[in-house]
């Protein structure tokens, strides 16, 4: 039972009045509705509401294989997949005991790198759209499209490349993609600078986003905050330091935090957080090893095509992948990877089939979103935007 009724006011007397903000509404950024209760144009009460998007995703992992649910982990955080990507097969591949070999591990940091990029681009676009700053909006967007490019260069896909898969990757990276990755990660730093010289010392948004929706330190982990959104309020925690994983621990990087703990701080953390990003991506292109890409292991991985034509042990294995996909061990495993809105794990159970028992999304949208009645309460409605879009919610993650 929620603390406020879940219905617009209709007496015209109340001293308070209960609107809708959604779930149609632009800055909600997705089906997304808020039930907030006003004082004039003060918000008294908020109710975020939830569950107009769900896809249903965690059940219809249990009826697809290992490699089959791969592609509905696309379809949460679809502003950055191949961060979901990574985080599933992760989980899966510490279930059934395979180890990635270190180009493998290299070009998932790459990629979930470029895919964390594309997320923050999106991001700072539509949430300088959403107070009024249009150009951050075309600029962002344009640079996203480099980076888009070349995931799809590598995968085929550009929104949901799935190119991350359980065992390794779907394929080696393609001639020509370490020369074009060079020029655009050398191009990046710049492209940050443009988004802070238009907002960082603008009065505008500064008024707009500074004091704006403070969420303390302690309060931030009392409500499980993680991302950019925990370490807004100070709080140095990255699960690529704490947890390391796919060889993290080799590279060497900073964990930006705030002092506030307001919209505009989790904004300078993005920002800083890009420059982090490109720093990552630079030490990968050049220290790239040779070797394979995936495990090598032909019960997990498809053979290669000239193999299956020459070896009928080979094709044998292709043909159980293919239509049956290979069996996990009775067990459980939980993997968490720093996505990028924050803590994102992965809960997988086998019970010795060749699909998953239970698989469980930890989604930091989700938990994010708790936080924001502490933003917005005693603040305008105005600014109800500006703290919803600090915390970089995307609904496929939170409806799931």
């Amino acid at each position: 039972m929620t603390d406020i009724e879940l219905r617009p006011s209709r007496d015209l007397d109340a001293e308070t009045l209960t609107i809708n903000m959604g779930p149609q509404h632009p800055s909600t950024h997705g089906v997304l509705r808020l039930v907030l209760e006003l004082d004039g144009e003060t918000v008294v009460n908020c109710q975020p509401v939830v569950g107009y998007l769900h896809t249903g995703i965690e059940k219809e992992l249990e009826y697809k294989t290992f490699q089959q649910g791969m592609v509905l982990t696309d379809r949460m955080d679809y502003t950055a997949a191949s961060c979901n990507n990574l985080a599933y097969a992760l989980a899966v591949e510490k279930l059934i005991g395979i180890q990635i070999p270190p180009r493998g591990q290299m070009v998932r940091v790459m990629i979930a790198e470029m895919s964390r990029l594309t997320g923050h681009m999106i991001w700072v676009g539509t949430h300088a759209l959403d107070l009024g700053a249009m150009t951050v909006f075309l600029y962002s967007m344009q640079d996203r499209e480099r980076f888009m490019d070349l995931i799809e260069m590598a995968s085929g896909h550009r929104l949901t490349p799935t190119y991350i898969r359980v065992g390794g990757l779907s394929d080696d990276l393609p001639d020509g993609w370490l020369e074009n990755a060079r020029e655009v990660v050398a191009l990046l730093p710049g492209m940050i600078d443009q988004y802070e010289g238009l907002l960082t010392n603008n009065a505008i948004w500064m008024s707009r986003t500074q004091g704006i929706g403070t969420i303390t330190a302690a309060e931030a982990l009392d409500l499980g905050l993680t991302g950019p959104s925990l370490r807004g309020s100070g709080v140095a925690y990255d699960v690529r330091k704490a947890l390391p994983y796919c060889g993290y621990e080799n590279f060497d990087f900073k964990i930006p935090v705030g002092e506030t703990g307001d919209v505009f701080d989790r904004y300078l953390v993005r920002v800083a957080e890009m420059r982090q990003s490109a720093s990552i991506l630079k030490q990968a292109l050049d220290n790239l090893p040779d070797g394979p890409y995936d495990c090598q292991d032909a019960k997990y991985i498809r053979p290669p095509k000239i193999e299956t034509m020459l070896r009928m042990e080979q094709l044998i294995h292709h043909f159980l992948l293919v239509t049956e996909g290979f069996k996990a061990p009775r067990g459980e495993a939980y993997v968490a990877t720093e996505g990028a809105k924050g803590e994102l794990g992965f809960y997988v159970v086998g019970d010795g089939s060749n699909k998953p028992y239970r698989a469980h999304m930890r989604s930091p949208s989700f938990i994010n979103l708790q936080a924001l009645p502490k933003m917005c309460v005693g603040r305008m409605v105005a600014d109800v935007v500006a703290c919803i879009g600090s915390l970089d919610i995307v609904l496929g993650e939170v409806d799931r």
